[in-house]
């Protein structure tokens, strides 16, 4: 099976957007925490983290399919790669898996968080607050392209309520701020 680095890699070499990038490693971060705290392996989860989306550059119309049957090649775990099929709601993929349900759970939620310290004064996570974060949320025309509706449902899926899901998700984007480009 592949490791961390190596999944680190292919991710670069599908992917040449910094910010598709960023996000990836942001998604990364959100799953390693989370297998963190549900005793999961991290390293897996992480992979599936930073991979979810390393087709959809070169092939937006057939994402995630396109880099799950890469992945497959490569022998990723089954768990993997039915993750990323499963984080995009219109594949029809059931999320089954902790893994799955925490993927779903992180990936639009990432994007809401980097799209609000991109619009603070100092563009740093480290100040960004819970009921900011709240307030940016709940605001349907700041950042229009993150789906709420997958957030709430992420969370709730995951079982963890939403602003603990919320905070939970800051928190470990802040603690590795430096590597996502958000200090």
């Amino acid at each position: 099976m592949p490791n961390f680095e190596e999944a680190l890699a292919l991710m670069e070499a599908w992917t040449e957007s910094p910010s598709l990038r960023r996000h990836m490693r942001a998604v990364e971060v959100a799953m390693r925490a989370y297998a963190r705290r549900f005793g999961e392996d991290e390293e897996l989860w992480a992979m599936a983290g930073v991979l979810h989306d390393m087709d959809y550059e070169k092939y937006p119309e057939e994402h995630p399919y396109r880099g799950v049957e890469e992945l497959g090649r490569l022998g990723y775990p089954e768990e993997v790669l039915r993750a990323i099929l499963a984080h995009a709601s219109y594949t029809g993929v059931p999320r089954e898996s902790l893994m799955a349900k925490a993927l779903f759970a992180v990936d639009e939620l990432t994007g809401l968080i980097a799209a609000a310290v991109y619009v603070r004064p100092d563009r740093s996570i480290l100040g960004l607050e819970l009921p900011s974060l709240k307030k940016k949320f709940k605001d349907k025309a700041f950042a229009k392209g993150v789906n709420r509706e997958e957030i709430r449902m992420g969370a709730e899926e995951l079982g963890v309520p939403l602003d603990e899901h919320l905070a939970f998700v800051l928190e470990a984007m802040r603690r590795e701020a430096h590597l996502l480009g958000l200090a």
